[in-house]
Order: C-alpha cells, then structure tokens, then sequence
C-alpha cells in the first residue's frame, strides 16, 4: 500500500509521514482492494483555534471513492480523527460489498427494499420570488443553512447558492 502525504501551507515532517503511514495501514489492514491512499494536510489561519489544521484522506476502493476530512488544533489530532473516520467508512463499504454478494439477485421484495432507501420523505413547496445573490446569500445565513435554492433577479434563472468547505461561497446556474 501507498501512502502519499501532501503538505499545501509548510512541510509535513517525517515523524508525522510515519505516524500516517502506520495508522492508515492498520485500517486498511485486510482490506486488499486499497492501493494507494492520498493525504493532505493544510495548515491555515482561523479564527477557530481548534480548526487550524485540516486532514484529508482520500483513496479509490473497488471503483468507489472515499473521502473524509478532519479538522484539529495540532495535525496528529486531525491525523486521528481522520483514521477514525477512515475506517468506519472502509467498514461500511465492506458490509455493503458483503451483503451485495449474500443477495440473491432475484431476492422477492429487494426492489422495494431498495426503493424505499430511495425515498422522499418530505416535499417543500414555496413560492420564489426574484431576489439577487447579495440577498440570496443573506437569506441562506438567516436559515443557517448551507445551501440556498433561489430565482436569480439578474438572470431569471433557477440557481443554488452554497457554502464551500473554505467558507466562501459557490453558486450553480443552468447554462
């Protein structure tokens, strides 16, 4: 197994290389379908101390990505907290994996099973009026949500606002 450790905002040291190298093999430990694992640390300003370092973990399995992320006040914290998290997503995509090859295909009622994990179980109706991304943006804060469906009085098209991982904000228009 590889393990790639990256560093945006200074260099990671051996000792921590070492420590990931070694709690990362103990996760994937029997799991023979990871090759290679990506680590990336990034250290950077906040105003929230205990969110000064940032972890992500991040390796293809048997044709699905994983991903966690972390955030600490010291990078073996984030390093931790990332195994962690790591390997119950590892343990997760096992039992799917298992319980897909225990499955007959042809199993009476598997489709509604299925379907019901699929389902809606709330619909939200409402009425939108034009508004523009300054107010858009100001709304989504109000609702303390991190996403804002809204009409854009700019365009007069349907557009999602929402926050990103880096705080800023990103926003998806139709073509």
């Amino acid at each position: 197994m590889n393990v790639r450790v990256k560093s945006r905002h200074g260099e990671a040291n051996d000792g921590f290389r070492e420590a990931a190298e070694l709690k990362l093999g103990r996760a994937v430990k029997g799991f023979d379908a990871v090759d290679a694992i990506e680590v990336e640390l990034d250290e950077h300003k906040t105003r929230r101390p205990d969110q000064r370092f940032r972890l992500e973990v991040s390796t293809a399995v048997r044709g699905r990505f994983i991903r966690v992320v972390s955030e600490a006040d010291s990078a073996e914290s984030a390093l931790d907290d990332a195994v962690d998290r790591f390997s119950r997503q590892l343990l997760r995509l096992k039992d799917r994996i298992i319980d897909g090859h225990r499955k007959p295909a042809d199993q009476p009622g598997a489709a509604e099973e299925e379907a019901a994990h699929a389902e809606v179980v709330r619909v939200k109706q409402f009425i939108m009026k034009p508004v523009s991304v300054d107010e858009a943006a100001l709304q989504m804060d109000l609702l303390g949500h991190s996403f804002f469906f809204f009409l854009n009085a700019a365009t007069d098209k349907q557009c999602v606002l929402y926050r990103r991982a880096d705080g800023r904000l990103g926003m998806i228009e139709p073509a």
